[in-house]
C-alpha cells in the first residue's frame, strides 16, 4: 500500500502561520546554521514509517508509529466500526517520507492531515473487523503504539453511536467564514434614460439553475462504502440553493431536480433553458478505479484535451435507463463546432465561471485542484447560457467519501460554489452597466 500522505501538508503549514513567523524564516535559517545543536533544531520531529504487528495473546493488533522524537501529547478517536482517528502533537511532525505496510487485512487505508501543531490520523478498517482502540507510548523508544482490540459489531456500534467523525480542515477553517458578510451587489450609478430603465431587468443575473447530477434508478458513481454520486450532489446543491436564497435574495434558484427523480441529460438542458436561466451549475462527484486519486475539477463544454477529461466525459454521458442497461450520448467536433459558433460569448463567460470555481475551491476550501478543463458534456451542450459542471471529490477515495458525505463537507464545498456565483454575478451586471452608457 502507497503512502497516502495530503499533498498540501507544506502548503497548510505556511497557510496557518501568520506573516510574522514567515518573517522570522530567514532568522531561523541563520541560527540553524550558526547553531546547529541549538535547542531549536532538537525539537524537528519525524513520523518515518508504521507498521504493524499481531499481539502475542492473539486478541487483536498494534501499529506503531516510529517517531524520531516522542510526541507532546496524543488523543485516539473512534466515530463509527470502520474509522479510528488519531492526533498526534508536536512543535513540528514531518511525514514526508513515510514507509506504510504493503498490505494488510487489518485496515483498508490510512490518511495523514496537517493540523494546527501536529497531525491528524484517519485509519479506516477493513469490512467486518472489528476492534476497540487505545493509544500508549512505547516504554523503550519514542515510538508511539496503538493497540486495536477485537471486539463484536453489537458492542462497537453502541460505542460508537451519534458520534461524527472529526473533519481536520474544521480545525482551521470555518463554513461560515467562507461566506462574505456583506453580500450586497454594488453597481455604478444606473443611466437615467428611459430606454435602459425599460430593458435592465432583463440584463440583471436573477436566475441561476442547479443541476444535481443522476438520480432516480441512475446513481451515478459508487463510492467507498457504497455512497452514492446521486445522495451526495442533491445535498450539496440545496446547500448552493439556500445560500443564495439567504444572500443573493434577488437570485431566483432552479433545480433540475430536487428529489431522488431521474430526469435525461436533454431534460435538464431544457428545463434551465425555460427558466431563461443565467447560469446553469451542474454537480457531480469523481471516481477511479484506485483509492488514491483526490481533488476537485470544473468543466465547460469544449474538446477535451486529456484522457482524464475523456474518461470523465463518457461517464457523465452515459445515462442508466430503468431497466439497468445504459446509453451513452458523445457529441461530434462538428456539433461542438456549431456551438462555438452560434454561443462564443457563452464559451467564454462558461470560462470564466470555471476558473472562479476553481479559485474558491483550492483556495477558499482548501480542496486539491485538479485544474479547469473542457470536454463534451450533453447536459452543457443544451443550456443555452454560460454552464460549467463541477466533479466535488473523488468518492471511491475514503478520505474525500467521508467529507462529502458529512454535513461540514459539503458546507464548504457549497459555500465555495456560491461564492463563486456571487463573484460571477457581480462582474457580469457590471459589464452591463458600463456597456449600456
Amino acid at each position: 500500500m502507497q503512502s497516502k500522505v495530503s499533498v498540501k501538508l507544506i502548503l497548510h503549514k505556511l497557510r496557518m502561520n501568520n506573516y510574522g513567523q514567515l518573517l522570522l524564516l530567514p532568522l531561523l535559517s541563520c541560527l540553524f546554521f550558526l547553531f546547529p545543536e541549538s535547542p531549536l533544531h532538537a525539537q524537528e520531529n519525524s513520523l518515518d514509517r508504521v507498521s504493524i504487528a499481531e499481539r502475542s495473546d492473539g486478541k487483536g493488533h498494534v501499529l506503531r508509529f516510529h517517531m524520531t522524537q516522542s510526541v507532546d501529547s496524543f488523543d485516539v478517536y473512534q466515530p463509527s466500526v470502520d474509522l479510528v482517528q488519531m492526533t498526534l502533537y508536536s512543535s513540528s511532525i514531518d511525514t514526508t517520507n513515510i514507509t506504510l505496510p504493503e498490505q494488510s487485512d487489518v485496515f483498508d487505508e490510512i490518511s495523514f492531515y496537517d493540523i494546527p501543531n501536529g497531525i491528524g490520523v484517519d485509519l479506516y478498517i477493513t469490512k467486518n473487523k472489528y476492534f476497540s482502540s487505545k493509544a500508549y507510548p512505547d516504554g523503550h523508544s519514542d515510538d508511539l503504539l496503538l493497540g486495536l482490540t477485537k471486539t463484536n459489531k453489537i458492542d462497537l456500534e453502541y460505542v460508537t453511536r451519534d458520534m461524527e467523525p472529526l473533519i481536520w480542515s474544521r480545525l482551521t477553517m470555518n463554513a461560515e467564514s467562507l461566506l462574505v458578510e456583506d453580500t450586497e451587489i454594488s453597481s455604478a450609478e444606473l443611466p437615467k434614460d428611459s430606454n435602459y430603465s425599460k430593458f435592465k431587468d432583463k440584463l440583471k443575473f436573477d436566475v441561476v439553475v442547479i443541476d444535481p447530477g443522476h438520480g432516480g434508478h441512475d446513481p451515478g458513481s459508487i463510492g467507498y462504502r457504497n455512497v452514492k454520486e446521486k445522495d451526495i450532489v442533491l445535498d450539496i446543491a440545496k446547500k448552493v440553493g439556500d445560500y443564495i436564497k439567504e444572500y443573493l435574495p434577488d437570485v431566483k434558484v432552479v433545480y433540475t431536480r430536487d428529489d431522488d427523480t431521474f430526469v435525461g441529460l436533454q431534460e435538464r438542458g431544457s428545463i434551465a433553458n425555460k427558466a431563461e436561466g443565467d447560469l446553469f451549475v451542474s454537480l457531480h462527484c469523481n471516481s477511479f478505479s484506485s483509492r488514491q486519486p483526490h481533488g476537485t475539477e470544473v468543466y465547460f463544454l469544449g474538446l477535451e484535451k486529456s484522457e482524464t477529461a475523456l474518461e470523465v466525459m463518457k461517464r457523465e454521458n452515459r445515462l442508466v435507463r430503468a431497466d439497468n442497461d445504459t446509453e451513452q450520448k458523445e457529441l461530434t467536433q462538428e456539433e461542438l463546432l456549431i456551438y462555438e459558433l452560434a454561443n462564443s460569448g457563452y464559451i467564454a463567460s462558461s470560462e470564466r465561471i470555471a476558473g472562479m470555481l476553481e479559485h474558491q475551491l483550492d483556495d477558499r476550501a482548501q480542496r486539491r485542484s485538479r485544474g479547469v478543463k473542457q470536454a463534451r458534456f450533453v447536459v452543457l451542450y443544451h443550456a443555452s447560457m454560460p454552464a460549467v459542471l463541477v466533479e466535488s471529490g473523488f468518492i471511491s477515495n475514503p478520505s474525500e467519501a467521508r467529507y462529502l458525505t458529512s454535513d461540514y463537507g459539503q458546507s464548504i464545498i457549497a459555500s465555495a460554489i456560491f461564492r463563486s456565483i456571487r463573484n460571477y454575478k457581480k462582474k457580469y451586471e457590471k459589464s452591463q452597466h458600463f456597456n449600456t452608457k
